[in-house]
């Protein structure tokens, strides 16, 4: 036999040795298709072995998902080879099982498998069309599995068992071979397509996420603030960053927690790589398990796969605000991302190993939930490895004509109005406000006069601060700073009807927290009339 005819051997069904060369499957099938001597039944087979691939290329050739090209090879190939049972598999880069559908067959990669010999992934890796006999009195009886190979790398496998006849079993031929590996190799391709593809959205969500946290965030690189509590904070976060330890930043409402763990992201060796937030008590448990975790694509109808915070931010730093919100069984898989430093999607099985460094966030008494049963205790330890006290802008007065000067550049040059200033009655004011909604709330007072005010100098009735009696006569005296919070809350209550969406945001916190201010209002009514 002379050594064109020798190229134009397909896969022999049988054990090849590793160091055989890899074959070409469609420089085979072109090649005999009109060969000398083929009957009616031949031509007609290599007919339907042409169209089948070409309606397959076709298929796959559209923007196809990894599970969707998982099933149409199983599809195809147990269809058009009359397979009586068959199983695919796309697999990660170590081998492990990524997507796998099966008919038939167990749908697990390590039984499969325990029907061939232990070499089975090495002899697909060398591009070879394994072929195994079985003597076992239940089905499978006969075997043959093919590679999915791409740039010399195994994304996958296709097996398929016992084909069928009319009357009886027939065994697999070397065309059937040469069409398998064929199809598989079609769909490698598009499967490392559709990882591509997945990957750049993985990527574009991410960027989005980030450049959302990132909008309105002024002087990344910096603090607005120099009085000595900021400059005790800002030096104890320049020690932590670089460490990677886990930190959690504690301080009421509007103190700017999240800013903090800007500063901590930006101050690392993660700089580079994503900052993602997320606010826990800004979603339901059950949205926020999902927003949390992923989802994978088909736990319930229409839903389609989504990447979760803790995946957008491998590599980077994931920022758990009003981390104390979380549910107890949404805590114990927090805890094992901590631990273990992986996780599965919400509806999936795959376990995905992640990079991240975590920095949480809470205004409420975590020592008291522990000790209540709501709060875990271990998670409780794996979080607060340095704490980072946000001091409240009550305790960094000094600090409020800087800020103040800050947010009227910011604000002024957004509405096209700069030069504006303040008035010393309104700095006056502002310096002796109780700000019960920290520095939050400065900033949307300014927003507002910076947007409103009529003069380029704003004064106090431009920054429309609630202004309350600090004395209270049934009392002979002061009244306490919690009571000026409670009465500047009801005022802006009353200001809005009662609309707490509303209330909450001119107040510069979150609806929840305005929630758990109102119930603890209600909580000392209750303890007074008692």
């Amino acid at each position: 036999m002379n050594s064109a005819n020798r190229e134009c051997e397909g896969p022999k069904l049988r054990r090849q040795h590793p160091e055989s060369p890899a074959i070409n499957p469609h420089i085979r099938i072109l090649s005999r298709y009109t060969e000398p001597g083929m009957d009616s039944f031949d031509r007609n087979w290599r007919g339907l072995q042409l169209e089948t691939l070409v309606d397959l290329s076709l298929t796959i050739g559209g923007v196809l998902s990894e599970e969707e090209l998982v099933d149409e090879l199983l599809q195809r190939s147990v269809g058009t080879l009359d397979a009586g049972s068959g199983f695919v598999s796309s697999l990660h880069p170590g081998g492990q099982e990524a997507i796998v559908r099966s008919v038939g067959l167990p749908q697990s990669v390590e039984v499969v498998r325990s029907f061939f010999d232990p070499h089975l992934l090495e002899d697909l890796a060398a591009g070879l069309v394994v072929h195994a006999q079985r003597t076992s009195e239940e089905p499978p009886f006969e075997l043959m599995a093919a590679p999915m190979l791409w740039q010399q790398r195994t994304v996958g496998m296709v097996v398929l068992a016992d084909k069928e006849i009319r009357e009886g079993r027939a065994t697999f031929s070397e065309g059937d071979a040469r069409l398998l590996l064929s199809m598989a190799s079609m769909v490698a391709t598009a499967v490392a397509t559709a990882r591509r593809v997945q990957a750049i959205e993985r990527d574009r969500q991410r960027l989005a996420d980030e450049n959302r946290a990132l909008r309105d965030v002024a002087r990344r690189e910096g603090f607005v603030g120099e009085s000595p509590p900021i400059e005790e904070m800002l030096e104890l976060v320049r020690r932590a960053a670089p460490t990677g330890v886990n930190v959690l930043l504690r301080g009421e409402s509007g103190v700017g927690k999240e800013r903090v763990a800007l500063l901590l992201h930006s101050f690392s060796d993660r700089a580079r790589e994503p900052f993602v937030p997320l606010n826990c008590a800004a979603l339901p448990e059950t949205l926020l398990e999902s927003e949390l975790f992923g989802i994978e694509e088909g736990v319930a109808t229409g839903v389609q796969r989504r990447h979760g915070k803790i995946e957008l931010a491998n590599g980077g730093t994931l920022f758990l605000d009003e981390v104390a919100d979380l549910s107890l069984s949404l805590q114990a898989k927090l805890l094992r991302v901590v631990q273990e430093r992986e996780f599965e999607r919400l509806g999936g099985r795959e376990r995905i190993p992640v990079d991240i460094h975590l920095v949480t966030a809470t205004n409420r008494d975590l020592e008291a939930m522990v000790e209540n049963g709501e709060f875990r205790r271990d998670l409780y330890y794996r979080l607060r490895v340095v704490v980072v006290e946000v001091p409240t802008l009550r305790d960094r007065r000094a600090d409020i004509p800087l800020l103040a000067r800050h947010f009227l550049e910011l604000y002024g040059e957004r509405f096209g109005r700069p030069g504006l200033s303040l008035s010393r009655e309104a700095l006056a004011a502002l310096m002796t406000h109780p700000f019960p909604g920290n520095v939050r709330e400065l900033e949307n007072a300014i927003q507002a006069a910076t947007a409103l005010a009529p003069e380029e100098t704003i004064t106090v009735d431009d920054l429309r601060l609630e202004v309350e009696s600090r004395q209270d006569p049934s009392s002979g005296g002061l009244i306490s700073l919690g009571e000026v919070e409670r009465r500047h809350i009801e005022n802006v209550l009353r200001a809005v009807d009662g609309n707490r969406q509303e209330a909450a945001r001119i107040l510069g916190i979150d609806r929840t927290t305005l929630y758990r201010k109102l119930q603890r209002f209600a909580s000392y009514d209750a303890e007074s009339i008692n």
